[in-house]
């Protein structure tokens, strides 16, 4: 089976042997290979997807998305709605009533204050949470009794569902956090490491950017799951070996995101030992402009923080040369083929919040020299480099360690000096990258670069919270312990006013109006980020694995309560 008949056919992803088991754990291991390794077990410090999906084998949110995107009760008896009263007809307030058999991995029950608890975190000022802005506009978060919550809005909310929902945003011990809140959040490395949880299996060791070790929950709510005993979590590596680990060698049952070119796997395919799974979500390839200035010289409280904006990328027109340089066809066909989409969009799904742009599509290499020349920059001594004012229009290019990323920083580079531009390339761990380390100088969130490339996604099908992480004030700066969604510092007083209309509008298509204005604001106006592809997800599973669905919509391993060995 090709590549391009996974990602057209949603019946070869969902048709599953169903199968009973009579005992917890009685299928033993299941190995799951993650090439960018995890480095903490707490969401809410990592904006890393890897960190996150590892986290979600413990801890879970009161709602979460399926793989139709579709929301379901998790640890609550029902989705709260406008018809069955949860929400209400103000959109003011939501309510969750917790299930009553769910307890946490220690044995206590799950309570309401766990949830007032969890949003307290987060919401701290000083704690640095990756997730803040899924907590936007909250009033309160209220403990009515011990199985139900109230959430109240400073204003109507018609998407009520950001906190609390998806993988991004789950429940949190509150007898095992209660003292790291703020600045204290970082320096609990027992309770970041180890979280207590809700989940089907707990943390039975823990080395950071290395293995997890997990074991089945004795108090996980389901008698008969997880059928697995342990999974093996090892992290590490690349795509290439991962892949070939499950797809060849059959060392692994299960390997994430492999970011490789689809002959690469079609061929490793052949070998029979397992199959590559693939759906399209809403991830997109991207590169992010950075709008402050990182040069070492400054102070390091200072470096990459909005008091020094960037001296060449705050020129608009420079950045819009850049986009236009890059041939995105040519990147999708190299780098991904069948699952890959070029597009000028950050939302580039669902189809009704996707934007009509296509203008990046086509390159324009004389157009942008054009515009560089516009815009002062000029190659007076003939070495091929542009200069104004002294500076050489030269920038430092960093993405993770990745066949495929440095592929394309490698044409991108090219591309750019055929316009003038000089290009440094630097590639960093994935596990580094993604790792949201305070103390790292490498991360993606402390962006000491001029520009840099990855993909992220949002849960669900909406984008408000998703477009809302651009707000002024919510990039990542030492206070917050460079965490923070804003990762290039962009700032737009228009772009925060149509925020807040986003938040109060209802009407579907108004919403998508909105959403689209707000992408293109950031993409086809601004060019603060720039897209390249919109990827689909890649995963591969064995041949003995059965149970998996994939989600694109939540954490992939949302349902590993489900998975079982086949015979």
């Amino acid at each position: 089976m090709t590549l391009k008949t996974l990602l057209t056919g949603t019946a070869a992803l969902c048709a599953l042997t169903a199968a009973a088991h009579a005992e917890r754990g009685e299928d033993g291991q299941v190995n799951i290979l993650y090439w960018q390794a995890p480095s903490i077990l707490n969401p809410y410090l990592s904006g890393g997807t890897k960190d996150i999906q590892a986290s979600s084998l413990v801890l879970e949110p009161l709602v979460r998305y399926d793989e139709t995107a579709e929301r379901q009760p998790w640890l609550v008896t029902e989705v709260p709605t406008l018809e069955n009263g949860g929400v209400s007809e103000d959109l003011t307030q939501i309510t969750y009533n917790l299930r009553d058999d769910i307890t946490w991995s220690d044995g206590s029950p799950l309570t309401a204050e766990d949830v007032v608890f969890t949003a307290e975190y987060c919401m701290d000022p000083e704690g640095g949470c990756a997730q803040r802005a899924k907590f936007d506009h909250i009033e309160s978060v209220e403990a009515v009794d011990d199985q139900t919550v109230t959430v109240t809005f400073s204003r109507p909310m018609p998407n009520p569902y950001s906190m609390f929902v998806g993988g991004e945003s789950p429940i949190i011990q509150k007898a095992q956090f209660q003292d790291c809140l703020g600045a204290a959040a970082s320096t609990c490395t027992e309770a970041n490491f180890n979280p207590i949880g809700t989940g089907p299996f707990v943390v039975e060791d823990f080395r950071p950017n290395d293995v997890i070790t997990f074991t089945a929950n004795d108090n996980y709510r389901e008698e008969d799951k997880p059928a697995f005993q342990t999974v093996n979590f090892k992290g590490g590596g690349d795509a290439v070996a991962a892949a070939r680990a499950v797809l060849e060698t059959g060392e692994y049952d299960y390997a994430w995101n492999l970011q490789l070119a689809p002959d690469v796997l079609d061929q490793m395919a052949a070998a029979g030992q397992g199959e590559p799974i693939a759906a399209f979500g809403t991830l997109v390839e991207r590169i992010e402009m950075n709008m402050t200035d990182p040069s070492p010289d400054l102070p390091e409280g200072e470096r990459a923080t909005v008091q020094h904006p960037h001296p060449i990328l705050t020129d608009e027109r420079v950045r819009r040369a850049l986009s236009m340089a890059i041939d995105r066809q040519l990147l999708t066909e190299i780098g991904y083929g069948q699952a890959g989409q070029a597009t000028c969009n950050l939302v580039p799904a669902p189809e009704q919040f996707a934007s009509d742009n296509t203008e990046c599509l086509t390159q324009d290499i004389e157009g942008a020299k054009a515009l560089l020349d516009e815009a002062g920059w000029t190659d007076e001594n003939g070495d091929g480099v542009r200069e104004k004012d002294g500076m050489d229009l030269s920038l430092l290019f960093q993405s993770s360690t990745n066949a495929v990323r440095q592929d394309f920083q490698a044409l991108i580079k090219q591309w750019w000096s055929e316009i003038g531009v000089e290009t440094e390339l630097r590639n960093v761990d994935s596990s580094v990258f993604f790792g949201g380390d305070p103390g790292s100088p490498d991360t993606f969130q402390k962006f000491y670069a001029d520009v840099e490339m990855y993909a992220n996604n949002f849960d669900g099908t909406d984008p408000q919270p998703y477009l809302a992480q651009y707000r002024c004030g919510n990039e990542p700066k030492p206070e917050s312990q460079w965490q923070g969604e804003n990762i290039n510092r962009f700032c737009s007083e228009e772009y925060d006013a149509l925020l807040d209309e986003l938040g109060e509008t209802g009407e579907p298509a108004e919403r998508q109006r909105i959403a689209k204005e707000l992408n293109d604001i950031l993409t086809a106006e601004t060019m603060t980020i720039v897209p390249l592809v919109h990827r689909g997800r890649v995963s591969a599973k064995s041949n003995s694995l059965g149970g998996v669905v994939l989600n694109t919509w939540d954490s992939e391993l949302w349902n590993i309560a489900d998975w079982y060995r086949e015979e």
